[in-house]
Protein backbone atom coordinates (compact mmCIF):
# COMPACT_ATOMS: atom_id res chain seq x y z
CA UNK A 1 0.00 0.00 0.00
CA UNK A 2 1.34 3.43 -0.98
CA UNK A 3 0.69 5.76 1.97
CA UNK A 4 2.53 8.92 0.91
CA UNK A 5 4.39 10.22 -2.11
CA UNK A 6 7.19 12.77 -2.04
CA UNK A 7 8.61 14.00 -5.31
CA UNK A 8 8.53 16.68 -7.99
CA UNK A 9 5.17 18.12 -9.02
CA UNK A 10 5.35 17.97 -12.83
CA UNK A 11 1.72 18.39 -13.90
CA UNK A 12 -1.47 19.88 -12.50
CA UNK A 13 -4.76 19.17 -14.24
CA UNK A 14 -7.41 21.23 -12.46
CA UNK A 15 -10.15 20.31 -14.94
CA UNK A 16 -9.42 16.61 -14.55
CA UNK A 17 -8.80 16.92 -10.78
CA UNK A 18 -5.42 15.25 -11.17
CA UNK A 19 -1.73 15.83 -10.52
CA UNK A 20 1.47 14.08 -11.57
CA UNK A 21 4.31 13.59 -9.09
CA UNK A 22 7.65 12.23 -10.28
CA UNK A 23 9.50 9.99 -7.84
CA UNK A 24 12.79 8.41 -8.86
CA UNK A 25 12.11 8.98 -12.54
CA UNK A 26 8.60 7.50 -12.39
CA UNK A 27 5.61 9.80 -12.85
CA UNK A 28 2.56 8.92 -10.74
CA UNK A 29 -0.78 10.35 -11.85
CA UNK A 30 -3.15 10.84 -8.91
CA UNK A 31 -6.75 11.94 -8.69
CA UNK A 32 -6.71 14.79 -6.16
CA UNK A 33 -9.26 16.71 -4.14
CA UNK A 34 -9.72 20.40 -4.92
CA UNK A 35 -8.27 21.20 -1.48
CA UNK A 36 -5.15 19.13 -2.19
CA UNK A 37 -4.58 20.82 -5.56
CA UNK A 38 -5.11 24.29 -4.04
CA UNK A 39 -2.49 23.57 -1.37
CA UNK A 40 0.22 22.71 -3.94
CA UNK A 41 2.58 25.27 -5.49
CA UNK A 42 1.79 26.60 -8.96
CA UNK A 43 3.96 25.37 -11.81
CA UNK A 44 6.48 27.93 -13.09
CA UNK A 45 6.10 28.20 -16.86
CA UNK A 46 8.52 29.99 -19.19
CA UNK A 47 7.66 32.03 -22.32
CA UNK A 48 7.91 28.87 -24.43
CA UNK A 49 5.22 27.16 -22.37
CA UNK A 50 7.65 24.73 -20.78
CA UNK A 51 7.94 24.36 -17.03
CA UNK A 52 11.08 26.14 -15.80
CA UNK A 53 11.42 24.38 -12.47
CA UNK A 54 9.63 21.82 -10.35
CA UNK A 55 8.81 22.00 -6.64
CA UNK A 56 9.09 19.03 -4.33
CA UNK A 57 5.79 18.16 -2.70
CA UNK A 58 4.36 15.52 -0.39
CA UNK A 59 0.82 14.14 -0.48
CA UNK A 60 -1.00 11.42 1.42
CA UNK A 61 -2.43 8.74 -0.82
CA UNK A 62 -4.99 5.97 -1.07
CA UNK A 63 -4.59 3.17 -3.59
CA UNK A 64 -7.78 1.63 -4.95
CA UNK A 65 -7.32 -1.75 -6.63
CA UNK A 66 -10.04 -2.66 -9.13
CA UNK A 67 -10.49 -5.39 -11.70
CA UNK A 68 -9.57 -3.04 -14.52
CA UNK A 69 -6.56 -1.42 -12.85
CA UNK A 70 -5.15 0.57 -9.95
CA UNK A 71 -5.99 4.20 -9.14
CA UNK A 72 -4.16 6.51 -6.76
CA UNK A 73 -5.91 9.30 -4.88
CA UNK A 74 -4.07 12.28 -3.36
CA UNK A 75 -4.92 14.23 -0.22
CA UNK A 76 -3.68 17.44 1.34
CA UNK A 77 -2.95 15.86 4.74
CA UNK A 78 -3.65 12.87 6.97
CA UNK A 79 -6.88 14.45 8.22
CA UNK A 80 -8.28 14.58 4.70
CA UNK A 81 -7.16 10.99 4.03
CA UNK A 82 -8.78 9.73 7.24
CA UNK A 83 -12.04 11.51 6.34
CA UNK A 84 -11.93 9.89 2.89
CA UNK A 85 -11.62 6.47 4.53
CA UNK A 86 -14.66 7.21 6.70
CA UNK A 87 -16.67 8.27 3.66
CA UNK A 88 -15.93 5.13 1.64
CA UNK A 89 -17.01 3.02 4.63
CA UNK A 90 -20.56 4.27 3.98
CA UNK A 91 -22.62 1.94 1.83
CA UNK A 92 -23.02 3.37 -1.67
CA UNK A 93 -20.11 5.81 -1.39
CA UNK A 94 -17.16 4.82 -3.55
CA UNK A 95 -13.79 6.57 -3.93
CA UNK A 96 -14.99 8.96 -6.64
CA UNK A 97 -18.06 9.99 -4.66
CA UNK A 98 -15.91 10.53 -1.56
CA UNK A 99 -13.50 12.69 -3.57
CA UNK A 100 -16.46 14.70 -4.83
CA UNK A 101 -17.58 15.41 -1.27
CA UNK A 102 -14.07 16.31 -0.12
CA UNK A 103 -13.63 18.67 -3.05
CA UNK A 104 -16.68 20.55 -1.77
CA UNK A 105 -15.85 20.48 1.96
CA UNK A 106 -12.75 20.49 4.11
CA UNK A 107 -12.83 17.71 6.75
CA UNK A 108 -13.75 20.21 9.47
CA UNK A 109 -16.53 21.79 7.42
CA UNK A 110 -17.88 18.34 6.56
CA UNK A 111 -17.93 17.46 10.26
CA UNK A 112 -20.00 20.56 10.95
CA UNK A 113 -22.38 19.81 8.07
CA UNK A 114 -22.88 16.24 9.29
CA UNK A 115 -23.40 17.49 12.86
CA UNK A 116 -26.10 19.79 11.54
CA UNK A 117 -27.66 16.90 9.59
CA UNK A 118 -27.47 19.16 6.53
CA UNK A 119 -28.08 16.53 3.86
CA UNK A 120 -29.01 19.20 1.32
CA UNK A 121 -25.49 20.64 1.37
CA UNK A 122 -23.89 17.20 1.03
CA UNK A 123 -26.12 16.37 -1.94
CA UNK A 124 -24.65 19.39 -3.75
CA UNK A 125 -21.54 17.31 -4.40
CA UNK A 126 -21.59 15.91 -7.97
CA UNK A 127 -22.83 12.32 -8.02
CA UNK A 128 -24.33 12.47 -4.52
CA UNK A 129 -28.09 12.06 -4.28
CA UNK A 130 -30.40 12.82 -1.37
CA UNK A 131 -30.52 9.18 -0.25
CA UNK A 132 -26.72 8.85 -0.21
CA UNK A 133 -26.34 12.17 1.61
CA UNK A 134 -28.79 11.01 4.28
CA UNK A 135 -26.89 7.75 4.69
CA UNK A 136 -23.59 9.67 5.11
CA UNK A 137 -25.14 11.64 7.97
CA UNK A 138 -26.70 8.55 9.52
CA UNK A 139 -23.58 6.37 9.44
CA UNK A 140 -20.89 8.99 10.13
CA UNK A 141 -22.39 11.32 12.72
CA UNK A 142 -20.98 9.36 15.64
CA UNK A 143 -17.62 8.67 13.96
CA UNK A 144 -17.10 12.29 12.94
CA UNK A 145 -17.92 13.34 16.51
CA UNK A 146 -14.88 11.40 17.71
CA UNK A 147 -12.65 12.62 14.87
CA UNK A 148 -13.67 16.30 15.17
CA UNK A 149 -14.80 17.00 18.75
CA UNK A 150 -14.28 20.76 18.34
CA UNK A 151 -17.05 21.05 15.75
CA UNK A 152 -19.88 20.28 18.15
CA UNK A 153 -20.77 16.95 16.63
CA UNK A 154 -23.25 15.15 18.87
CA UNK A 155 -23.66 11.39 19.06
CA UNK A 156 -26.75 9.31 18.31
CA UNK A 157 -27.09 8.30 21.95
CA UNK A 158 -30.50 9.22 23.22
CA UNK A 159 -30.87 11.54 26.18
CA UNK A 160 -32.70 10.10 29.15
CA UNK A 161 -36.26 11.40 29.27
CA UNK A 162 -38.91 10.84 31.97
CA UNK A 163 -41.38 9.05 29.70
CA UNK A 164 -43.35 5.92 30.21
CA UNK A 165 -41.98 2.79 28.54
CA UNK A 166 -44.85 2.67 26.04
CA UNK A 167 -44.41 6.34 25.11
CA UNK A 168 -40.65 5.93 24.78
CA UNK A 169 -41.08 2.89 22.52
CA UNK A 170 -43.53 4.78 20.32
CA UNK A 171 -41.09 7.69 20.02
CA UNK A 172 -38.24 5.32 19.08
CA UNK A 173 -40.28 3.73 16.33
CA UNK A 174 -41.39 7.09 14.93
CA UNK A 175 -37.84 8.48 14.93
CA UNK A 176 -36.55 5.36 13.18
CA UNK A 177 -39.40 5.43 10.64
CA UNK A 178 -38.77 9.11 9.87
CA UNK A 179 -35.05 8.47 9.34
CA UNK A 180 -35.75 5.61 6.92
CA UNK A 181 -38.33 7.69 5.08
CA UNK A 182 -35.67 10.36 4.49
CA UNK A 183 -33.57 7.66 2.83
CA UNK A 184 -36.37 7.19 0.30
CA UNK A 185 -38.08 4.02 1.52
CA UNK A 186 -41.88 3.73 1.41
CA UNK A 187 -43.98 3.33 4.55
CA UNK A 188 -44.90 -0.23 3.57
CA UNK A 189 -41.22 -1.18 3.12
CA UNK A 190 -40.36 0.42 6.46
CA UNK A 191 -43.21 -1.34 8.25
CA UNK A 192 -42.11 -4.73 6.90
CA UNK A 193 -38.48 -4.12 7.86
CA UNK A 194 -39.38 -2.98 11.39
CA UNK A 195 -41.96 -5.62 12.26
CA UNK A 196 -39.49 -7.46 14.52
CA UNK A 197 -37.68 -4.37 15.82
CA UNK A 198 -36.09 -4.76 19.26
CA UNK A 199 -37.54 -1.85 21.23
CA UNK A 200 -34.91 -2.25 23.94
CA UNK A 201 -32.31 -1.11 21.39
CA UNK A 202 -31.38 2.50 20.67
CA UNK A 203 -32.91 4.37 17.72
CA UNK A 204 -29.57 4.08 15.88
CA UNK A 205 -29.52 0.28 16.27
CA UNK A 206 -33.15 -0.03 15.17
CA UNK A 207 -32.34 1.98 12.04
CA UNK A 208 -29.28 -0.13 11.27
CA UNK A 209 -31.17 -3.41 11.73
CA UNK A 210 -34.02 -2.13 9.57
CA UNK A 211 -31.61 -1.02 6.85
CA UNK A 212 -30.07 -4.50 6.83
CA UNK A 213 -33.57 -5.99 6.40
CA UNK A 214 -34.42 -3.55 3.62
CA UNK A 215 -31.27 -4.48 1.71
CA UNK A 216 -32.47 -8.11 1.64
CA UNK A 217 -35.91 -7.24 0.26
Amino acid sequence: MIYTLRGLLTETDITGSAIVIECGGVGYRLTATANAIASLPSLNYGPDGEVRSYDEVKVYTYMAVKEDGVELFAFKDKEELDTFKLLISVQGVGPKAAMSILSLFTPGKLAFVIASEDTKSISRAPGIGAKTAARVVLELKDKMAKAFPDYGVSSFKEEAKPKSSAAADKTKLKDAQDALAVLGYSRSEIAAAMKNADLTSSVEDIIKESLAALMKQ
